[in-house]
């Protein structure tokens, strides 16, 4: 009988090749670039002396007013606004502003009529409502919001209503 073959003395596993380490591109001779042309510094122009400034403060802030910032409209125009002082510049006249909330609804309408003189800036304050059934305010002073006494009616219309559900649960 003959012995089976006598199998090869253990060899541990060869590891298995790497991909060689990144190497980074070699740098290369940065590429022609023209000279810049030389440009005399332009001069700042002068304002305008006809100029004024109006200075529309929108009060509140997306937390506290709404998501959406009112729309403001000049002489009809548009202009575009944010929270906060919004300084415009205006040739000297008188200029119609109109301000107004949209949501599902257009609310908080106000207008003022702004008379600007050369140089002049005159400050226009704007605060939309609590709610969208009533009117906004606008003044040449800090405004109050209107509609504060109806959101407190609500919350308490609310707060009675839950009150009388619970009682009556209870009996």
């Amino acid at each position: 009988m003959s012995q089976p073959p006598v199998p090869p003395p253990y060899q541990p596993p060869t590891p298995p090749t790497q991909p060689p380490a990144y190497q980074p591109p070699a740098p290369q001779a940065p590429a022609y670039q023209p000279p810049a042309p030389q440009v005399a510094p332009q001069p700042t122009p002068a304002p305008d002396p006809s100029t004024g400034w109006l200075q529309l403060t929108l009060q509140g802030n997306v937390m506290t007013s709404g998501l959406i910032p009112p729309t403001v409209r000049i002489n009809g125009y548009q202009v575009p606004t944010r929270y906060g002082l919004n300084t415009i510049p205006l040739p000297a006249g008188r200029w119609h502003v109109d301000v107004h909330g949209q949501w599902l609804r257009t609310y908080g309408q106000a207008a003022l009529d702004v008379d600007l003189a050369p140089g002049q800036q005159v400050p226009v304050f704007y605060a939309m409502p609590y709610h969208q059934f009533t009117t906004g305010s606008i003044g040449f002073e800090k405004q109050k919001r209107k509609g504060v006494w109806f959101v407190f009616a609500l919350v308490a219309f609310l707060v009675v209503l839950v009150a009388l559900m619970v009682l009556a649960a209870l009996l």
